[in-house]
C-alpha cells in the first residue's frame, strides 16, 4: 500500500515535468508563429492548450485524492501541496503561450512585431523556453543550486522587458499606437512566463529544504 502511495507521488511529479515540457514547447512555437506570421502554427498552439488544462485537472484530482485517502504529513504533505501550486504556475504559463499565438493570429497576415524589435522578441522567446526547460530539469533532479540559479537567469528577461519600453519611448518610434500596444503586451507575456518558471524552481527549493528560496538568500545573523 505504501509503495503504491509513493508511486502516486512520483507520477504527480512526472506529470508536472510533462506540463513544463509542453508549455515550454508551446512558447517556442508561439514565438515562431508571432515572428513569421505563421497562422497554422498559431492555431496549433492555441488548440493544444486544452491538453495542458486537462493535464492540470488530472494532476489536481490525483493530488486531492491522495490528500483524502492518505492524509499525508510532513514531507509528503509538502510534496502534494507544492505540486498543486506548481501545476497552477504551469497552467498559467500555457495560457501565456496561447496569448502570444493569439496575437500572431489577430495580426495575420501582417507580422505583429516590427523589424526593429524582432531580435529582442526572438531572444525573449528563446529565453522563456530555456527557463522552462531548466525548471523541468529541476523538477527531476531537485537540485537546489540549479533552482536558485534560475532566478539569476531571469534577470536577462527583465532587461529585455525594459528594453522594449525604452524602444517604445524613443522619438524614432514610428509604428503607431496599435503596434506599441502589441509590443507592450507580448513583452509582458514573456516576462510573466519567465516568472512562472522561476516560481516552479522556487517551489522545488521549498519542497527540498522546507524553506522558501528568498529566506535562504538572507544572511545569517552575526553573533555579538
Amino acid at each position: 500500500m505504501r509503495e503504491h502511495y509513493h508511486e502516486e507521488l512520483e507520477s504527480i511529479t512526472d506529470g508536472l515535468v510533462e506540463m513544463a515540457n509542453l508549455v515550454g514547447s508551446a512558447m517556442g512555437r508561439a514565438t515562431a508563429a508571432l515572428l513569421d506570421a505563421d497562422l497554422q502554427l498559431a492555431e496549433d498552439v492555441i488548440s493544444k492548450d486544452d491538453s495542458v488544462d486537462e493535464l492540470q485537472r488530472h494532476l489536481e484530482n490525483r493530488a486531492i485524492a491522495l490528500l483524502a485517502r492518505q492524509q499525508p504529513v510532513a514531507t509528503d504533505l509538502r510534496i502534494v501541496v507544492t505540486s498543486l501550486r506548481m501545476s497552477a504556475d504551469l497552467e498559467r504559463s500555457g495560457d501565456l503561450a496561447q496569448h502570444v499565438a493569439k496575437l500572431a493570429r489577430l495580426r495575420h497576415p501582417e507580422r505583429a512585431v516590427p523589424p526593429d524589435l524582432r531580435r529582442t522578441i526572438l531572444e525573449m522567446g528563446q529565453l522563456a523556453q530555456r527557463l522552462m526547460a531548466q525548471a523541468a530539469e529541476v523538477l527531476i533532479t531537485h537540485d537546489v543550486d540549479a533552482a536558485r540559479r534560475l532566478e539569476q537567469d531571469d534577470d536577462r528577461m527583465d532587461e529585455l522587458h525594459r528594453a522594449i519600453f525604452q524602444h517604445l519611448m524613443d522619438d524614432r518610434w514610428h509604428h503607431g499606437v496599435q503596434t506599441a500596444v502589441d509590443a507592450t503586451l507580448v513583452g509582458r507575456y514573456y516576462e510573466r512566463f519567465a516568472d512562472h518558471a522561476v516560481a516552479v524552481a522556487q517551489r522545488v527549493v521549498y519542497l527540498v529544504t522546507g524553506e522558501y528560496a528568498d529566506d535562504l538568500l538572507t544572511d545569517p545573523p552575526v553573533n555579538t
